[in-house]
């Protein structure tokens, strides 16, 4: 169902037959507007209690990171990967690009950090839930998982959290999957989010726009081969050093972030 009226705008552009095609979304009465709000939340709040009550669960993922340079330039990191959960204290994930090759394992007491393209592995104490897990890799190591608010055991609270704008902006299809599309507006983000229609609404895309830096870079993740229960591939979550790799602190584990080593990281706008 379309929930808002939209206007097609075609501007002429200098350069060599080139015409920009810009998309208006013009919203309804406020009415409509808090309606379609309302339904957003329920959504996003059936995905996470979805996502949240399953036991054991894994998916594959492509993603791309998006940065600007200091000249202006925007370019695309791409890699793809897998992730296994087993609730509540066990993750085990990959992460494979041009730069990186990196697989992640977590037993509710150790973090293991594989360098594969290093054959360097690096560990750290971190007794707890997957809910603290996420926490420490994003505060304390600065080692984020792909879209770790998504795999709360509530991520509602955690996505909701400072929350402007909500919008339903109807139907959508990712890779065959008939989805929600939903949109939210924070000070400092912009992100959408795909939720696949049914009784498993489980996330199919989520993208997040900086506003704090120029030109909006995205990060970006889609998400297939979703499964759960008896189904997922909930297993190996203890590292076992086959190849021999050598152990080193993590802060020396290059190449296994989410920038290569050559890139410099600059400061927002």
């Amino acid at each position: 169902m379309n929930k808002t009226a939209r206007k097609f705008v075609r501007n002429s552009v200098r350069g060599i037959s080139t015409v920009g095609l810009s998309l208006i979304v013009v919203l309804g009465t406020t009415m409509t507007v808090r309606a379609d709000e309302a339904d957003a939340k329920r959504i996003l709040k059936s995905m996470s209690d979805y996502v949240g009550s399953q036991k054991a669960l894994s998916f594959e993922y492509d993603a791309t990171l998006e940065v600007v340079t200091f000249d202006d330039q925007k370019l695309e990191l791409a890699s793809s990967g897998t992730v296994a959960i087993k609730r509540p204290d066990k993750i085990r994930s990959t992460r494979s690009g041009g730069f990186v090759d990196v697989e992640m394992f977590f037993d509710g007491k150790t973090l293991t950090v594989l360098g594969k393209n290093l054959n360097m592995y690096a560990q750290a104490d971190v007794p707890g839930t997957l809910d603290n897990l996420v926490d420490e890799l994003r505060f304390k190591y600065n080692r984020p998982l792909p879209a770790a608010d998504l795999l709360l055991s509530n991520s509602y609270d955690a996505l909701m959290a400072d929350v402007v704008d909500v919008k339903d902006l109807g139907s959508a299809v990712i890779g065959g999957v008939e989805c929600d599309y939903l949109a939210f507006r924070t000070e400092e983000v912009d992100w959408q989010i795909w939720i696949a229609h049914g009784d498993r609404p489980y996330p199919c895309r989520y993208v997040i726009t900086s506003k704090l830096m120029s030109h909006g870079p995205q990060y970006s993740i889609q998400y297939r081969n979703w499964k759960t229960g008896r189904k997922a591939e909930a297993h190996g979550f203890s590292f076992q050093n086959s190849t021999h790799a050598e152990k080193v602190e993590l802060k020396d584990l290059k190449e296994a972030g989410d920038l290569p080593a050559h890139f410099v990281r600059g400061e927002a706008k």
